[in-house]
């Protein structure tokens, strides 16, 4: 764990799903860590609900590390990387360099088929305190300079990013009486697929607390701008996760939130959320004493920023290998994104793909209708970033098809047929899963009562009596007041069985919801797959065309970007997928109604002079 010691949320959450229905680590050691399970965004639906834990430090660290020094055939050895090994380019792509190893700070070399890159923040990293700066990835850690020098004599664009951490503030320092608890889901829900339960007892799990800032805080920051050469840097910084400093100066006169996150069990330190800031040391001590619950915090390691360099990702395929250099993969923050789950989602693609071409076979690329993996990557390789790229659940088009519920069912079968990547054991798994859920839902759709009938039996739902024909089971599973429990207790020799795994129950559940609104997003989906080469008219003028339905934002997005296709036009940010629909089927129309001119026989009028 590097910084904040938590691991998900909106947007995230779905990463990490992702991640692990393809046999990667984290989520895994997430549930083997963490000391508080919470999902958020719980009053909307499913679709966005985002995941998340506080981890335990030491304990993530500790699992980790066993997990890795114990996998067959991988060895781990532990230097700076200084420079590459470059060779020959392959005979199929000529003009490239390819690479073929790495060599170490202390000179000894590495050789390798293909190279994966994950520098996180320390390419020519910089730390920063007020006004101090010095060369750094983390406060402690040395940067790697020669690295990143080799990278830009090969001719990648570079880049620069900025980020932040809060300071760390002493438990039994902290007033919690007066706060606002923040208390963790009972039972708490896994990241993994492939566990029911995670290691903790609920009861056993800690508590956040929530308090906010204030004028006070407003009043240090703003006196003492000029200490603080981070924020007066032009460099970009996340702009979702922002510093206290960037947050003063946007949105002025507003109390923010802070949350107190333990960093462990038997931790002594606090990690204030969304109290990243760069001020000098002794500004920190009394912007922090000016907080309720923390007027006599103690402060253990104050907050610092960081300045690094990155590589534009428009530099690298969707396989994550670089367009310069063959056999030579980016992933995490060098391609200019915020986070671990982020990197983590970049790192299980570039793994993949690295050992796949190796074996000279196809590459294994998520799409953006398959996975916010595929949304995170697309965007990446053909947007580019200026800022810390971080996921949300509105930059996917098909979010309501692409639920942290069924992670496993787009991307397991996938990754243990064509990449090699998933285990038996998790591959059986999403097998039984898929099997009992189609015929969970062949069971559920067979039932059929009178909604009298039905009301009867479960009361408690707000099930209409009026409706003369028959309903499902389904479509009573619908309401939200009905669970599988509660079918099981009515039919309990057809239901009872689908309620002994809660993660089946819960799933059925969903699928029941999402049924009719995903059948159509499907449709749709398959639509601008078959279309997304479609050309663009290039003179369609956006503004005023009147027989397509686009909101006048999407139209300006179209009418500045003048996407050549209906794919690229679906990877502008703001255009919907309801827009993008709308303007395919609008252009297919059109084009119809030309083609159909066309083929109308042409009468000659010329009469015979003879």
């Amino acid at each position: 764990m590097s910084c904040n010691p938590s691991f998900g949320g909106i947007g995230k959450g779905h990463l990490m799903r992702e991640v692990d229905a393809l046999d990667g680590l984290c989520s895994r050691i997430c549930d083997q860590s963490g000391v508080h399970y919470k999902v958020l965004n719980r009053r909307k639906g499913p679709a966005v609900w985002g995941l998340r834990a506080q981890i335990d430090r030491k304990l993530y660290k500790q699992n980790m590390q066993k997990e890795i020094l114990n996998t067959p055939l991988l060895t781990v050895q532990e230097g700076a990387v200084e420079d590459l090994i470059l060779s020959e380019p392959e005979p199929e792509h000529p003009g490239k360099c390819r690479v073929s190893g790495v060599v170490l700070v202390d000179g000894s070399t590495v050789y390798a088929d293909s190279v994966i890159l994950t520098t996180g923040t320390f390419l020519r990293g910089t730390v920063v305190i007020g006004l101090e700066m010095h060369p750094a990835g983390r406060l402690g850690d040395q940067p790697s300079i020669g690295l990143a020098q080799t990278l830009e004599k090969l001719g990648f664009a570079v880049g620069r990013l900025k980020t932040g951490t809060p300071p760390r503030i002493a438990k039994e320092s902290i007033n919690f009486s007066i706060l606002n608890k923040q208390t963790p889901d009972d039972p708490p829900k896994p990241f993994s697929f492939i566990n029911e339960t995670v290691w903790i007892k609920p009861e056993d799990q800690l508590p956040c607390y929530m308090t906010h800032t204030n004028p006070k805080v407003d009043e240090i920051v703003l006196e003492n701008l000029h200490l603080n050469s981070h924020v007066k840097e032009t460099t970009r910084g996340p702009r979702y996760c922002p510093s206290i400093e960037s947050k003063v100066l946007r949105f002025p006169n507003r109390l923010h939130q802070v949350w107190l996150e333990p960093e462990g069990l038997d931790s002594d330190l606090i990690y204030p959320q969304g109290l990243s800031v760069t001020l000098p040391a002794e500004l920190q001590e009394k912007m922090i004493a000016c907080i309720r619950g923390l007027e006599k915090a103690k402060m253990i390691q104050p907050g610092y920023g960081v300045q690094y360099d990155y590589l534009d990702p428009r530099q690298i395929s969707p396989s994550l290998e670089t367009h310069l250099v063959q056999r030579l993969f980016f992933a995490g923050q060098i391609n200019g994104t915020t986070g671990y789950e982020e990197a983590a989602a970049q790192g299980v693609i570039a793994g993949i793909n690295a050992s796949l071409r190796v074996s000279r076979k196809p590459p294994f690329v998520v799409s953006r209708t398959e996975g916010y993996i595929g949304v995170l990557i697309d965007d990446l390789t053909t947007l580019g970033t200026s800022e810390p790229y971080r996921m949300f659940t509105s930059r996917v088009e098909f979010r309501l098809s692409l639920r942290p519920d069924n992670a496993d069912s787009r991307l397991t079968f996938r990754g243990y047929e064509e990449a090699g990547c998933v285990s038996q054991q998790r591959y059986e798994r999403a097998c039984w899963m898929k099997s009992s859920l189609e015929e969970g839902i062949s069971v559920l759709k067979s039932i059929e009562f009178s909604s009298y009938k039905w009301k009867q039996l479960i009361p408690e739902a707000s099930i209409s009596i009026t409706k003369s024909h028959p309903v499902s089971a389904l479509d009573v599973l619908k309401h939200e007041e009905v669970d599988m429990e509660s079918l099981a207790k009515v039919v309990p020799d057809l239901f009872k069985k689908y309620t002994q795994c809660r993660e089946l129950a819960e799933r059925l559940k969903i699928e029941a919801a999402y049924e009719s609104v995903v059948f159509h997003q499907l449709q749709e989906i398959k639509e601008v797959q078959r279309d997304e080469t479609l050309q663009l008219p290039k003179d369609l003028d956006y503004l005023t065309i009147k027989d397509v339905s686009l909101s006048q934002e999407v139209r300006e997005k179209l009418h500045f970007s003048r996407p050549q296709t209906i794919g690229a036009a679906s990877r502008i940010p703001g255009v919907t997928p309801a827009a993008i629909v709308n303007l395919l089927r609008f252009v297919k129309t059109t084009q119809q109604r030309q083609a159909t001119v066309n083929e109308l026989p042409q009468t000659d009028y010329a009469c015979d002079t003879t």
